[in-house]
């Protein structure tokens, strides 16, 4: 026995079995994992329907296949959330079906207005939030329809709602955090990991000149999804026992560090490259042996203290390297430009220093006390949220008089799946493409829900052999799920036989009614594709066109909204908008994306350098250099209120204005106001040059703000 075990585990003539089975566990293990708790989660629910007699089973066991995610934490966040919803929406239910009992024109159109109401806010929120208020806006559907003709059975509908919901949310929960629970707070923990990493490896490649240009620009655009990501798991971590508000904090000064650090490393390389872009130019020579030093760090595992290692072996470089400047002839263009890769270098080691310091304390787990960072909040454009409640209850009203018209009993069906999905992808950044998997998924279950209703499950006897006999399509419709390729087409296959084939409590087989069902759930999600595709197209989550604008709305914002907070706010806003095009475009940008990301990075740039400016001013007392800065803020402002030709060249002009009173300034100023000066400075180049991107026939050939 002995001998059989060391060789199963390694030590004997089969070394690489026990490894098989490890890798096999932690990937085609896990899929069969989830599947197998899905299924128990969703028949044990099935069961204590039956056994209390609610009214749709299936109810309880399509609640499960839609809360079945990875971890306990993202099951236990959507059920809480879609419990919240339910309540709301009966509600809501309640609510109009007592002030418009008798009048169906007038309940339709206030079913409408709730259903818009609640699309636009899912919409506007983008997170686990949103889903409660699409379940408000079609759950009072839900009620409210079949109750037009009974309106005192409303309450009855209501409460056999909830409880066939709250009955798949309670089987759900509890199989997934007792039985092999995936806790999402140690999937937070790898998240973070793995980004640490890739961002180090990626300055690393950046200094050493290993990425091209649109390389470094899908990478940032890619950074603004992980960004999301993070927030995303540690809301749902939240909901386990282990989510500690400490844990919040943490991640949450992670995310802002790391933004930090990005945005200046952005700046910086895209100095670097403009420099390398010009002619014999000597600073490459002299700057490229500066970030060395950090290029080496980087290639390692740094730690705080390397980095400080690293920051003073750069300040004495840029003093030798600067006296060598000095020494050699520069023009004072080039010395502004030297002074200005210095003054980037040095920030983003300090900024370095601090996402490294916030990393420690996460992968350590030796957390000093943190004060409160502002949250990542995810902020959708306005004509976005309009356009998606509109399309909803729009959606809702024009099916209401088509079922009118055609009298057809499935009719309500039919409205009810295609106001369920409008809402449903309204907050999907491709909504056509989630709308077309689950149609897919119908399709693909049509031919297996026939077979196992008609010669299958109709030759069920007591329940065991109902779940065998629905047991192969769900497993392949669950299988599919936990492809992301395919996870919609799984989910569709699920819910169409959780709403086809499951029979009531009194088992009643009618080939007209499957067929009946059938053809009205597959013409909702096909009208659901249709509307998308038809109604107000280009206005969808991520659109470039609308991403682009609200870009510019929040650049103008750090010219003239309050201080407060003003640079956190403006960071999360733009990566939010960055995440949003990352995920509407796909895995291959197109080339009108990818300016429109060259055109947020180089807004994200002046944004940060224009928030410095303002910071400056507010410390300083009235002097000619903080009314030239303020002439400086109010002429940008100018331009990206209303950009156009003139408006740059007259903000390039206050640039220029600028340089000579900051200069002065500086040159009686103490070493902490002068160091503050300096930095001005630089930013005044960065704006400078952000603004000839702009304006690249901008008359006179480039010069310097500073």
């Amino acid at each position: 026995m002995p001998k059989l075990l060391s060789t199963l585990y390694g030590a004997g003539p089969l070394p690489g079995l026990a490894a098989a089975a490890r890798d096999w566990r932690a990937s085609e293990g896990e899929r069969w994992i989830f599947v197998a708790k899905t299924m128990l989660a969703a028949f044990a629910a099935l069961w204590l329907a039956y056994r209390l007699g609610l009214d749709s089973p299936n109810s309880a066991m399509a609640t499960v296949f839609i809360l079945a995610l990875p971890s306990s934490g993202m099951v236990l966040e959507k059920s809480f959330y879609r419990l919240l919803g339910t309540l709301v929406g009966c509600a809501g239910a309640l609510l109009l079906i007592a002030a418009f009992a008798q009048q169906s024109v007038l309940l339709f159109l206030g079913l409408a207005l709730w259903v818009g109401l609640c699309t636009g806010g899912a919409a506007m929120f983008r997170n686990a939030q949103s889903y409660s208020f699409v379940l408000a806006g079609y759950t009072a559907c839900m009620i409210a329809i079949p109750a037009i003709d009974q309106p005192s059975q409303t309450f009855a509908l209501a409460v056999t709602r909830v409880s066939e919901v709250g009955l798949g949310i309670l089987c759900s929960a509890v199989v997934n955090d007792a039985l092999w629970p995936r806790h999402q707070g140690a999937q937070v923990m790898r998240t973070v990991q793995a980004r640490y990493a890739r961002m180090m490896g990626f300055c690393h490649d950046v200094l050493e000149r290993q990425l091209a240009p649109a390389e470094v620009e899908l990478t940032h655009l890619q950074f603004a999804a992980d960004i999301a990501a993070v927030e995303s798991g540690r809301a749902a971590a939240f909901f386990e026992a282990n989510g500690a508000p400490a844990d919040r904090r943490w991640l949450h000064a992670f995310n802002a560090s790391f933004m930090a650090a990005l945005t200046t490393f952005y700046t910086l390389h895209r100095l670097l490259h403009r420099l390398r872009q010009e002619p014999a130019t000597p600073l490459i020579a002299l700057i490229e042996p500066l970030y060395a030093p950090l290029a080496g760090a980087l290639q390692t595992a740094p730690t705080l203290a390397s980095l400080d290692a690293v920051g003073a072996q750069l300040r004495a470089a840029v003093a030798r390297a600067g006296a060598a400047l000095e020494g050699g002839g520069a023009t004072r263009a080039q010395r502004i430009d030297f002074d200005t890769a210095a003054e980037l270098l040095e920030r983003f080691t300090l900024n370095l220093r601090a996402f490294q310091q916030v990393y420690d304390g996460l992968a350590d787990n030796k957390r000093q006390q943190l004060c409160d960072p502002l949250a990542y909040t995810p902020k959708t454009p306005p004509a976005i949220v309009f356009a998606s409640g509109a399309r909803a209850a729009l959606t809702l009203l024009l099916l209401a008089a088509a079922c009118y018209h055609l009298a057809w009993p499935y009719a309500a069906t039919t409205m009810l799946m295609a106001t369920i999905f409008c809402a449903l992808a309204s907050s999907s950044p491709r909504p056509t493409l989630m709308v077309k998997q689950i149609l897919s998924g119908f399709l693909a279950a049509v031919p297996l829900s026939f077979v196992c209703l008609f010669f299958v499950l109709v030759r069920a006897d007591g329940y065991p052999m109902l779940v065998l006999a629905m047991l192969p399509p769900l497993l392949l419709g669950s299988y599919l799920s936990t492809n992301p390729k395919r996870a919609g087409v799984g989910i569709g296959i699920n819910l169409f036989v959780a709403t086809v084939v499951t029979p009531v409590n009194l088992m009643h087989v009618d080939g007209a009614a499957f067929l009946n069902t059938t053809l009205a759930l597959l013409l909702g999600v096909a009208l659901a594709y249709l509307i998308f595709a038809v109604v107000l197209p280009e206005h969808t989550m991520g659109h470039k066109d609308h991403v682009a604008a609200a870009l510019w709305r929040e650049a103008l914002n750090t010219c003239v909204a309050g201080p407060k907070r003003l640079k956190h706010r403006f960071d999360h806003r733009v990566r939010d908008l960055l995440n949003q095009l990352n995920a509407a475009a796909g895995p291959a940008p197109s080339e009108a994306t990818r300016a429109v990301l060259r055109q947020g990075l180089t807004l994200l740039e002046l944004g940060h350098s224009v928030i410095e400016m303002r910071a400056l001013i507010a410390s300083s007392a009235p002097s000619a250099a903080s009314a030239a800065l303020d002439r400086c803020v109010a002429q940008i402002a100018a331009y990206l209120r209303a950009p156009s030709h003139a408006n740059c060249q007259a903000a390039i002009a206050a640039l220029l204005d600028a340089g000579a009173p900051v200069r002065q300034a500086r040159a009686g100023a103490s070493p902490q106001r002068a160091a503050r000066l300096q930095t001005a400075l630089a930013d005044m180049h960065s704006i400078y040059t952000s603004l000839l991107d702009q304006l690249p026939q901008a008359p006179g050939g480039p010069q310097h703000a500073a």
